[in-house]
């Protein structure tokens, strides 16, 4: 029931880039006419490269055009296919131009994977539906389960994908019509009835939901409307395209007081609006670390640049269905689990109370007080304040109380002032 999570793989350490570097430098003396011709040839026009050949095993087809025309370029070292090694998460930036607009604008692209799990993900594909390790994705797809809904079905249920990502770990029908009316990898969008979508785009659909649904999650609540996510652009093969938010928030982290201060109301801000809004949504995030977010270097708006880990519960749905204990108040349980980013919580509690105060609890405890560790710092993006703060203390005792609260439901009442407070310290009083 419980779920004790430390940050995501793939962090190497400085001691292991080092020697990982020193090999480059050999491999790129050995190869250095391939490397020339890395460097040269744009391989984002390459069906291969972007594993366009593996649909409907992929993520969509609607940036295709632009990939394949040479709208979308690697930045620099991101040509240099020996680099790749050391991009465990698949992550790469590039510059993307309409030809109409003039100009560039920054882009991230994402595998939404690493090698090894978009590896693990073809070979259970193929074992499902041939019961091989290898197989034709193209022949293979349509004998598993993504392929479920194909034909005359009318709607994306419940029942049908329940648990198979923190998205939809307790989806309400509500969700799921929202999922496929905002699904941007059709041209029949608009539409919650999954029947207006060709059978390769329902296992596209299926298949991203269950591999990684971050691009359903900025798709249903895009940037466009208010929600703090990165905004999705498209997709091609197994290539999603995002809008370049700005440095990650660990970049902050000695950032002059002022700006740690604004920074620090916009995440409660945003940890208020991802658990109470109109529309009855909650979303939980259950991944906080300093890498998952981003900071705009214009108008300094932080913006969420990872959205694979969280979790929609439809608050409608709770006080329909009526769940023991479903209006308690619910506390979550601090845990100095010794390692970083890490947070204590329960799927089945989130999905199951209306008021709940997770998101205040991974922010102050990941993020902002001094129980927040990264990269081998401690003390939050709050460290150090003034003397005259530090000597009032009132930001550290409403900081402690949010990450390890004291009082029955004390967070709660400690997130709230916390709130007030940072936008006095700010001067973003509304």
């Amino acid at each position: 029931m419980w779920r004790l999570v430390p940050p995501k793989l793939g962090r190497l350490s400085r001691s292991l880039k080092l020697v990982a570097l020193g090999s480059l430098l050999v491999l790129m003396v050995l190869h250095s006419p391939s490397l020339l011709a890395s460097w040269q040839r744009n391989e984002l026009t390459d069906r291969r490269f972007l594993q366009l050949n593996k649909c409907p095993a992929c993520f969509g087809t609607s940036w295709c055009r632009r990939f394949l025309n040479g709208q979308v370029v690697f930045e620099a070292w991101g040509r240099l296919r020996l680099l790749d090694f050391l991009n465990v998460k698949n992550v790469y930036f590039a510059q993307y131009g309409e030809p109409r607009e003039g100009g560039r604008r920054r882009v991230v692209l994402k595998r939404l994977g690493s090698q090894r799990e978009l590896a693990q993900l073809d070979q259970s594909i193929c074992k499902r539906a041939t019961g091989r390790p290898r197989c034709d994705l193209l022949q293979a797809m349509p004998r598993t389960e993504f392929a479920r809904l194909n034909g005359d079905v009318r709607l994306l249920t419940p029942e049908a994908v329940e648990g198979w990502s923190d998205l939809v770990h307790c989806p309400s029908q509500r969700l799921l019509d929202r999922l496929v009316r905002r699904y941007a990898e059709t041209k029949d969008s608009g539409s919650f009835l999954l029947r207006n979508l060709k059978d390769s785009e329902r296992m596209q659909l299926l298949l991203t939901l269950a591999f990684n649904p971050e691009p359903l999650v900025l798709q249903s609540f895009p940037s466009d409307e208010g929600w703090p996510f990165a905004k999705y652009l498209g997709a091609c093969g197994r290539m999603v395209a995002v809008n370049y938010v700005g440095e990650e928030l660990w970049s902050y982290f000695n950032a002059p007081w002022e700006k740690r201060v604004d920074l620090a109301w916009q995440l409660m801000e945003i940890a208020e609006q991802l658990t109470n809004n109109d529309f009855e949504f909650a979303l939980y995030l259950l991944d906080v670390s300093f890498d998952n977010f981003a900071v705009g270097p214009r108008d300094g708006k932080v913006i969420i640049v990872d959205a694979e880990n969280v979790l929609v519960a439809d608050k409608r749905l709770i006080r329909q269905n009526k769940p023991e204990n479903w209006d308690v108040w619910y506390e979550s349980k601090f845990d100095d689990c010794d390692k970083e980013a890490c947070l204590s919580f329960s799927k089945e509690i989130l999905c199951a109370r209306v008021t709940v105060d997770h998101n205040y609890y991974a922010v102050c405890q990941n993020l902002l007080s001094r129980h927040a560790t990264w990269r081998g710092t401690s003390g939050g993006l709050l460290h150090d304040p003034p003397s005259e703060i530090a000597k009032d203390g009132r930001l550290e005792a409403l900081l402690d109380e949010c990450a390890n609260p004291k009082k029955r439901y004390g967070r709660f009442q400690a997130a709230k002032e916390l709130r007030e407070y940072l936008a006095q310290l700010s001067n973003n009083v509304r």
